[in-house]
């Protein structure tokens, strides 16, 4: 399915490790898209020299997978990965936690693609009379 032109082109992939795998990582540079992939769960409290500090420069030969790790411990790497937390990640959880919106009732793609676009709506609508009301 392409994209309407009006997006523009991709160019950069934000990915939770859920969808971390060679074979994702390999598809987007054949697309020429720059994966930010998670590979595992960052743990909690680490160090701040851990959570400040640059990676050794990566070699020449490194293949993707290596490369996009690398890519996700420095710091611009990170910036950009973080972009997940205001982008995508916020709906998801409003449509869970706020509204309610666990699991589906229905069962078959069409049925549950049709659930997951009125639980959409629900949210837009609501979204929009929020925005409506500041």
């Amino acid at each position: 399915m392409a994209l309407p032109k009006q997006l523009g082109t991709v160019t950069k992939l934000l990915a939770d490790s859920g969808y971390f795998s060679e074979t994702n990582v390999n598809a987007c540079v054949g697309e020429e898209i720059t994966p930010y992939i998670a590979v595992d769960r960052q743990s909690h409290n680490r160090s701040l020299w851990d959570r400040f500090k640059e990676p050794q420069p990566l070699s020449d030969d490194a293949d993707p997978v290596t490369t996009m790790k690398h890519r996700l411990k420095t710091k611009a790497g990170k910036t950009i990965y973080a972009l997940r937390k205001v982008t995508s990640e916020p709906v998801f959880g409003i449509i869970k936690a706020v509204m309610g919106f666990r699991g589906f009732m229905l069962r078959g793609k069409e049925s549950v693609s049709g659930e997951w676009n009125l639980a959409c709506m629900a949210y837009n609508i609501k979204r929009m009379h929020s925005l409506k009301m500041a």
